[in-house]
């Protein structure tokens, strides 16, 4: 479930994993080859001006206006057509997703795959080693219960259910010796975004939801928490449950939103003393997220609504709508200090988490991480982690790519110890 945009790591993500989380030989060099090899199996290319519609038009026109660099987005597509659907299913499989690609390589190279299963619990055995792997697996009709599938490892198990599952598995299972750091250090790029109106049509439902990003604002002056720029679809489901208001506040913006241009800013958290927030579960093994809208947040997201208004406005916007709880509507740039009069933070403005990253982060001993730089679960020889969950810090870009080219180079590496 993703746009299909596809980023490798920044040098200066990597750089602050290297000397901040101690991941020394977690190299440019050292990944590039995976990085590689997924781009070619997903087909990422450059992007193109034909994948451009109107409503990342407008974001590529503004910021070029203001002199701050607008870039084409590669993606992962193979004969995109263009429908806008990306986000929900394409209807096509021209998104390159792994449902039509490393899901049937596993397959086809010998793979047994469960489906409708919820994995449970993790069982040990000898100490630092995991002998089971317990789900419930769904059965056909309403009136069944679950059946229970146990699964043996015959010479490992890799967890890759996420940033938030990942560790709530682990949580949940109570295994002995795991790091106090697990669940801990959760990034979520908490995202910020604002409307804009035009005379023209937008019509940001159609077309690629996403084809240029701005990355002007991700390394600010003075330690300030960065921000890179992106755009969103307006579909009527996702743009109803995004607009402010009820009632006749929100039908009216509803009735617009043929007109209506979506602009996002993702705050990349985790790269300065932010802690991020946690996962943990209940008594009874539910899931709970916590994450606090730390001060640096709140003020990269006003620095960030207004830098957006500013792009609206300079690719000619009628009119820019926050979305606060009490939305402001500016009609000009000179409006533009009004945004001065409303609060900026949680229950106060309309946020997403684009992205969850974190939880069982790698580094380089128990105390400060949950894996070791092998994506190896710190105590236990036959455990690995192998999804986002394991990123020491947001990643400041879109992390699909990074996340595959990630797994692939600890896949090799558990492949050849176990020989």
């Amino acid at each position: 479930v993703n746009w299909g945009s596809s980023f490798r790591i920044p040098e200066n993500t990597l750089q602050l994993w290297q000397n901040k989380h101690g991941l020394h030989h977690l190299t440019a060099d050292v990944l590039r080859p995976h990085y590689e090899a997924v781009e070619q199996r997903l087909n990422v290319r450059d992007g193109q001006l034909e994948d451009v519609n109107r409503n990342n038009a407008k974001l590529f026109d503004g910021a070029s206006a203001l002199g701050w660099n607008p870039t084409l987005i590669r993606r992962s597509v193979k004969g995109c057509a263009r429908l806008g659907y990306c986000g929900m299913g394409c209807p096509m499989d021209a998104k390159q997703s792994s449902l039509i690609t490393y899901v049937p390589d596993a397959v086809s190279a010998g793979a047994t795959l469960y489906a409708n299963c919820k994995v449970n619990q993790l069982g040990t055995g000898s100490a630092g080693v995991v002998n089971e792997v317990i789900a419930e697996a769904a059965r056909a009709g309403s009136d069944h219960a679950p059946a229970t599938l146990v699964v043996r490892p015959r010479r490992g198990v890799v967890l890759a259910a996420g940033a938030i599952n990942t560790p709530a598995l682990l949580l949940r299972a109570k295994l002995p010796g795991l790091s106090r750091r697990l669940g801990q250090r959760t990034f979520l790029h908490p995202t910020v975004p604002l409307v804009g109106m035009f005379d023209e049509p937008i019509e940001g439902f159609y077309g690629p939801p996403q084809s240029v990003t701005c990355h002007h604002f991700a390394e600010r002056a003075l330690g300030r928490t960065g921000y890179f720029l992106e755009t969103a679809p307006v579909h009527p489901m996702l743009s109803s449950v995004a607009f402010p208001g009820f009632g006749p506040e929100h039908r009216s913006l509803a009735r617009r939103l043929s007109h209506a241009q979506a602009t996002i800013a993702l705050l990349i958290d985790g790269h300065g003393h932010d802690e991020g927030g946690s996962v943990s579960v209940s008594s009874q093994g539910r899931i709970k997220l916590h994450y606090p809208v730390a001060a640096n947040l709140v003020e990269a997201g006003t620095h960030a609504i207004e830098t957006m208004a500013k792009i609206l406005f300079a690719a000619g916007a009628r009119e820019v709508v926050t979305l606060h709880r009490e939305p402001l509507v500016l009609k000009s740039k000179a409006e533009l200090p009004r945004l001065r009069e409303r609060a900026f933070g949680p229950q106060l403005y309309t946020m997403f988490s684009a992205h969850q990253m974190g939880g069982c982060a790698m580094g380089a001993d128990a105390e400060v991480a949950v894996t070791n730089v092998q994506g190896q679960v710190f105590g236990y020889e036959n455990l690995w982690v192998m999804d986002g969950s394991l990123f020491p810090s947001s990643l400041g870009v879109n992390p699909q790519l990074t996340i595959y080219a990630l797994a692939r180079l600890l896949s090799q590496r558990v492949a050849q110890r176990a020989g």
